[in-house]
């Protein structure tokens, strides 16, 4: 068995202070505070190996970092030791820690280089580091990969449907179809022939994803809990568009029940459904919905299917459209599938990690992931 040794992180990092960026000009190093990116100038703060600490403002925001960077006074970075710690194992071992339970501030959420030069750190031998590091980084590769395809179909969806569908299109179709000829917003209540069901909110959805895959006992669900759903259906949420609630069902959903504050848009006509969820979440689409949301009186902007059934798809050709719903088809399905890897490549992490730092599971017994 490897030597595990304590350490604290004072005695294996050095924390160095954030300076101003104001003065700095635009240029390509990237500009971090504690919230994230935040801008890129022409000035170099460090460039070497690093981890980024918040000092305050959103504490939990590690960061690693191996190119040149700047960062601002709510960022500290790191000068590492690497004789004794291998920096992306440091970096993964820091993730492990809830450093609100470390804040010093009342009003804004403080760090200091006391409180974390004073945290605990186990180290073991400077090899078996690495090999855990390789091994958790290997699968950050994957769901970087995963996020990166899915972000490019995405983009590729707003730039056709931009073209043929939204803006360029009024200028070059003569024909138009309303989304009430397309789909039609269904509300079948949900029979609940078990004790457990899955319960889809607002919060639930995201961005085209479904968050939430977990059985609840029935009895214990809100009074909301009313809609059933199918493969293929479009979940939009009537409350704030402009905040990203809506998935595409690709799944076998007989055990889902919704909220009766999500719209469920179900397809009448021959146009597939994946055409009609590009359409309705392009950038544009979404800003004009969010403007009608805002124009009603109410507690919280909304809006409802009228307003939705009211829109105005361009069509400039009939070959387009179907060259156009052939990608949709397949560009759904894709991101769908990456959605799965994704929570999957997430979970493997979230089991691995803390059990290769404490030891528990061995690097050399550890299979390729």
């Amino acid at each position: 068995m490897s030597e595990r040794k304590p350490f604290k992180l004072g005695s294996v990092v050095e924390l160095k202070y954030g300076k101003d960026h104001k003065h700095i000009p635009d240029g390509t190093i990237p500009i971090y505070g504690s919230g994230g990116l935040m801008r890129f100038g022409n000035r170099v703060l460090y460039d070497e190996e690093s981890i980024l600490i918040p000092r305050k403002g959103t504490l939990n925001n590690i960061m690693y970092k191996r190119e040149p960077f700047w960062t601002v006074d709510t960022m500290f970075y790191t000068k590492i030791n690497t004789r004794l710690v291998f920096p992306k194992y440091l970096y993964y071992h820091l993730t492990t820690i809830d450093y609100n339970n470390l804040n010093v501030g009342s009003a804004v959420p403080s760090l200091t280089v006391q409180v974390l030069n004073d945290i605990d750190i186990i180290l073991p031998p400077i090899d078996e580091q690495t090999a855990i590091a390789e091994v958790l980084s290997s699968i950050d590769d994957k769901i970087n990969l995963l996020y990166s395809n899915t972000k490019s179909l995405e983009t590729m969806a707003e730039v056709i449907f931009r073209q043929w569908f939204v803006e360029d299109a009024e200028n070059l179709s003569n024909k138009q179809l309303t989304m009430s000829d397309i789909i039609d917003s269904v509300s079948l209540t949900y029979k609940f022939n078990s004790e457990t069901a899955v319960f889809l909110n607002t919060s639930d959805i995201y961005k085209g994803e479904v968050l939430v895959h977990s059985l609840r006992d029935a009895s214990t669900l809100p009074g909301q809990a009313k809609k059933s759903i199918a493969k293929g259906d479009i979940l939009f949420s009537e409350i704030r568009p402009a905040n990203g609630r809506w998935a595409y069902i690709d799944f076998d959903s007989a055990n889902y029940v919704v909220s009766t504050k999500l719209m469920v848009l179900r397809l009448k006509g021959e146009i597939d459904s994946s055409f009609v969820y590009f359409y309705l979440t392009h950038p544009k689409t979404v800003e004009y919905l969010q403007m009608l949301a805002e124009s009603r009186s109410g507690t919280f902007p909304q809006i409802t299917y009228d307003q939705i059934k009211g829109l105005k798809v361009n069509i400039p050709s009939d070959q387009i459209l179907t060259e156009t719903i052939e990608w949709c088809k397949s560009a759904i399905t894709k991101i769908c599938f990456n959605y799965r890897q994704l929570r999957k490549l997430e979970k493997l992490k979230a089991v691995l990690l803390p059990k290769l730092l404490s030891g528990e599971l061995k690097i050399n017994e550890f299979a390729e992931v």
